[in-house]
């Protein structure tokens, strides 16, 4: 089989660390494909739409690894767009879904509408934050991922700190979301078509004492800091059958409620009560070798090869299933809590 591998083809202000993020799964998920026998073809993204015309015949599967385009990430569904409109089967998230996913706000309502359980939102673009918005609370910037924006001072415990957060992100990001803070455990649960893979826990133990338990920017791509030791991927996560169960419930319910496909991750907390709260849903997440889903697929039984592979059957098959009906919003009565 012919299979192109897109990406990110980069911006000029890109630091060698940056190209070498973007280019190290596509290495890596080019020599699974090659393992498994197929044709690989590496196609860098620009905006001049000469990849398109490379991936419009003779191609039989789009591995898509492309998160943006010249590095701005809002541009990633665009991609997605395309390659769905020349009617080539693709890897991960659909345009849809990523359309949603990434724009926390728009991922907010649409979980809500369907009854499930998510942490307290509120948009300040329009309307100041209402006075009574429980505290500890968390700002992010409503249209990033991978972290990005989010840092200890991320949280605010008073109302001070939260204006001053909000306009600092505002300046920075354009648009801001403020979020109820859940103290508690972070569990993910990752799918890969219908099969989940084991339960993942960020171990927060060897964060400094006074740092609050959150999976930041840092912690996800700075090797040096202290937030980086501090949380430390658990996999299989020490959790009780009941609870897990539970986890994996509101999980699906979350997946199915965005139009789940490909492959995929769902965030939660745990509060105290045992209660999750829904956090994110990552539509095509990382997938180098060391990266969490890579792991949980892992400790699921499949070698880094056989992932890849696994990828590719899921993105044939969802190929040849019949558009799905709009998504309806659940009514009260359909909550899930």
């Amino acid at each position: 089989m012919r299979i192109v591998v897109l990406y990110d083809g980069g911006a000029d202000d890109w630091s060698p660390e940056d190209v070498q993020s973007v280019l190290e799964p596509v290495r890596e998920v080019s020599a699974a494909l090659q393992a498994a026998g197929h044709e690989v073809a590496k196609v860098p993204v620009h905006r001049n739409l000469e990849w398109f015309d490379r991936i419009r015949s003779g191609v039989d599967l789009v591995f898509n690894l492309c998160e943006g385009v010249g590095g701005t990430s809002q541009w990633e569904y665009k991609v997605a767009s395309a390659v769905e409109l020349a009617g080539i089967p693709y890897t991960g998230g659909s345009a849809w879904m990523m359309t949603v996913c990434h724009r926390k706000p728009l991922l907010n309502a649409v979980l809500q509408a369907a009854g499930l359980p998510i942490p307290r939102w509120h948009v300040p673009d329009h309307e100041p934050v209402p006075e009574d918005f429980p505290l500890p609370a968390i700002v992010k910037p409503a249209e990033e991922d991978a972290s990005v924006g989010i840092e200890q001072s991320s949280i605010v415990t008073t109302r001070e700190q939260l204006v001053e957060r909000v306009a600092c992100h505002a300046d920075d990001y354009g648009s801001v979301i403020v979020q109820q803070y859940i103290a508690g455990r972070e569990i993910a649960v990752a799918f890969v078509g219908d099969t989940v893979l084991p339960l993942s826990e960020i171990d927060f133990g060897r964060m400094p004492k006074d740092a609050w338990r959150i999976v930041s920017f840092d912690a996800k791509w700075t090797p040096e800091s202290p937030e980086y030791s501090g949380t430390q991927p658990v996999c299989p996560a020490q959790v009780d059958q009941p609870l897990a169960k539970r986890i994996v419930e509101v999980s699906r319910a979350a997946w199915r409620a965005v139009e789940g496909c490909g492959y995929g991750r769902v965030d939660l907390r745990v509060d105290a009560q045992g209660r999750p709260w829904i956090l994110e849903v990552n539509p095509s997440p990382d997938i180098t070798s060391d990266a969490g889903l890579v792991n949980m697929s892992r400790a699921y039984g499949w070698s880094y090869e056989q992932l890849v592979s696994r990828i590719v059957e899921v993105a044939l098959a969802e190929a040849e299933e019949p558009p799905a009906s709009p998504v309806m919003a659940g009514s009260a009565g359909d909550q899930v809590a």
